[in-house]
């Protein structure tokens, strides 16, 4: 099993990293898939997917949910009510939007925390608050690939 507060660690290296769109590399720039990615090849090494170029407004016009079926192909989807460190968390940015953000969960249970990288901003850990909260559209975790 993949080990949450591993992962969780694994993010917190990342915090400070520039926000810089479609990138992926720890202390030069990322965003937040890009967050992800890292994490990933830190874990697994290669990625399971080429990532084609996409738009800030990651797919909105069209509609679809890319983001969100990229991560039902390769992690594991649970309930937001069994969220633990190291769980990857989707973002619906607006109402009825597709998801597209995605963040980390640094620590669980009553004063929860995600690592993200927020546009504008860096990779930051911040509290996961009840407006952010509301926004999680899946929540999903690490499988043991090879376990």
């Amino acid at each position: 099993m993949i080990d949450g507060k591993a992962v969780a660690d694994h993010a917190r290296a990342w915090i400070g990293t520039p926000y810089v769109h479609q990138a992926s590399c720890k202390g030069a720039g990322t965003d937040c898939l890009g967050l992800l990615r890292g994490i990933w090849r830190e874990l697994y090494g290669q990625e399971p997917e080429l990532v084609p170029a996409y738009t800030p407004d990651w797919s909105e016009p069209q509609r679809e949910e890319r983001l969100f079926s990229a991560a039902n192909r390769h992690l594991l989807r649970k309930p937001i009510d069994d969220l633990a460190a190291g769980d990857v968390l989707l973002f619906r940015m607006r109402a009825r939007g597709v998801a597209k953000h995605l963040g980390i969960v640094g620590m669980a249970g009553e004063a929860p925390t995600f690592i993200h990288a927020y546009s504008g901003h860096s990779v930051v850990e911040n509290a996961l608050t009840l407006p952010w909260r509301r926004r999680v559209a899946a929540c999903f975790s690490f499988a043991n690939l090879g376990g």
